[in-house]
């Protein structure tokens, strides 16, 4: 007897893995308990299958309340959100008192509920039970043979389990082979050079102060379009302030040995600087602002590790999954929430790694095919990125101030003067700031009557500006207009009462000192 439940167990087994799709989850030491697993139509199908009879229906129920409680603890382990569970008992008898009602589908009741069918395959009801199974599973199901005797029996028994085993064992094979093409070595590298250049910072003016940043080789949208676009690469290694080099570093430090060991470390530092560049090239195409961070090839990994997932669905579930994706999700919503945060090269970092991972390809998972799109795919991108940014920055005020206060070293005010009216044709909410560097132009070659006039539209677009309000005074005074001048300096002298230019201008115009 013992002999033929092993053998329907096993025949049972082994025909839903060949024949249905169904893997291998588990089997345990004694060989008497085997999970398999199908996924379909965003569904888990759990069949549970074991050998072992229960003489009452209490016993049953318990063992039944077991199973949810395992189901539902390797829920992460599984794709599917809806799990059902087929809980198929082998035994020669079946409980003596009433049981029947435990056949019905049953739930654990929770926010994606798991769903149980419960199958007891004795001597008496064993064919209706396995064709009920078949049915339940969209399974296919085996005509009868000439009934083998009990050595063919073990010696079947005895394959199905060569055969379960070998499936279980090469399944947990490839989850580590996966992780095994390289060593972290080039992560723990690029933490000593992110860490050595901010140190280099520090001792050489500061990682906060901005010409400092600029001067080492930080993202200056001026500098980039003047040609220097190798800032696109070396912004990369460079923090501003400790907390944001903390933050880099820790997220390197955790994400990076992963994506090495995955791709091996060549192709992991191909993906890291490719991502770096279509960062760099996205936030200088979107964003005006000086930046600099290991952020946007950071995310670059992020990307990487969704490739993965594409091509490893259930070991990334099983590993990773669901955690990187709200944290990638979170990552993008705080950046959208907080101005200061780049997001543009997030973003821009998480597509060109996800594009270079598959431009470099996975190990023992290379197709030509994937790969020559992907590359296609990069090169568009960036020089989609490269040939937006140079006309966005021409046309964006926040590049022309930029670009002005360059000038300004320079004295070079007929070019502050282009400048700052090409920004004026799309000024944002920079008209204030565009129109008083223009007039600060004009009144260093001499137009005072232009400047007067562009201070004028700037003290009504806004009363937050003192030096607008001072040098129009200085100007009115200059041109004989008094009751103007004493009205634009007191209004000077009301926004910086502590600043001595502005009172030595008070006293001289109202001729009271303030």
């Amino acid at each position: 007897m013992y002999v033929n439940e092993q053998y329907t167990m096993y025949r049972l087994a082994y025909h839903l893995v060949k024949d249905d799709r169904f893997e291998v989850l588990h089997i345990n030491d004694n060989q008497e308990e085997i999970w398999l697993e199908r996924y379909a139509n965003k569904q888990s199908q759990i069949i549970r299958l074991l050998h072992h009879g229960f003489d009452w229906k209490n016993h049953l129920k318990k063992d039944i309340a077991i199973v949810f409680q395992k189901t539902k603890a390797m829920k992460r382990l599984l794709q599917g959100k809806n799990v059902q569970v087929h809980n198929v008992y082998v035994s020669s008898h079946a409980p003596v008192d009433d049981w029947e009602e435990l056949k019905m589908p049953m739930q654990l009741n929770e926010k994606n509920p798991v769903k149980m069918n419960v199958y007891y395959v004795d001597d008496e009801s064993g064919e209706e039970e396995l064709s009920r199974l078949y049915r339940d599973v969209d399974g296919s199901v085996h005509n009868k043979t000439a009934t083998p005797t009990d050595s063919e029996k073990e010696e079947q028994i005895s394959y199905y389990q060569k055969q379960l085993t070998n499936s279980l064992y090469n399944k947990q094979k490839e989850a580590e082979t996966v992780f095994s093409h390289g060593k972290p070595f080039l992560t723990y590298l690029l933490l000593l050079v992110n860490i050595l250049m901010f140190f280099l910072l520090e001792i050489n003016g500061g990682s906060t102060a901005t010409q400092n940043l600029i001067d080492y080789g930080a993202k200056y949208n001026p500098a980039i379009m003047d040609g220097e676009w190798w800032r696109i690469v070396s912004s990369m290694f460079l923090h501003i302030g400790l907390l944001h080099l903390f933050m880099n570093m820790l997220a390197l430090y955790y994400l990076g040995p992963g994506v090495e060991r995955i791709y091996g470390s060549g192709r992991f530092i191909i993906i890291y600087f490719l991502s770096g560049i279509g960062a760099g090239l996205a936030s200088f195409a979107m964003s005006a602002n000086v930046s600099a961070g290991a952020s946007g090839a950071l995310f670059g990994l992020f990307g990487a590790l969704l490739f993965f997932g594409l091509n490893y669905k259930k070991i990334f579930l099983q590993t990773m999954g669901k955690g990187i994706l709200v944290l990638i999700a979170a990552n993008i919503i705080f950046g959208f929430s907080v101005p200061q945060i780049d997001n543009s090269a997030h973003i821009g970092g998480l597509i060109t790694g996800f594009i270079a991972s598959a431009l470099v390809g996975l190990p023992k998972k290379r197709k030509f095919l994937t790969q020559v799109f992907g590359f296609a795919l990069y090169v568009f991108l960036i020089a989609g990125l490269t040939i937006f940014g140079i006309h966005n920055n021409e046309n964006s005020a926040s590049y022309q101030l930029l670009k002005i206060e360059e000038l300004m070293h320079e004295d070079n005010f007929p070019a502050i003067i282009d400048h700052a009216t090409k920004g004026l044709e799309n000024p944002g909410d920079l008209r204030a700031s565009l129109l008083f560097q223009r007039s600060y132009a004009y009144i260093q070659l001499g137009k005072t009557d232009l400047a007067v006039g562009d201070l004028e539209k700037v003290v009504e677009l806004t009363n937050e500006m003192p030096e607008a309000y001072y040098n129009l005074a200085m100007l009115y005074m200059n041109q004989g207009k008094n009751d103007e001048a004493q009205q634009m300096v007191k209004k000077a002298y009301d926004l910086k009462p502590d600043d001595k230019q502005y009172q030595d201008l008070y006293e001289k115009i109202t001729g009271q000192k303030p």
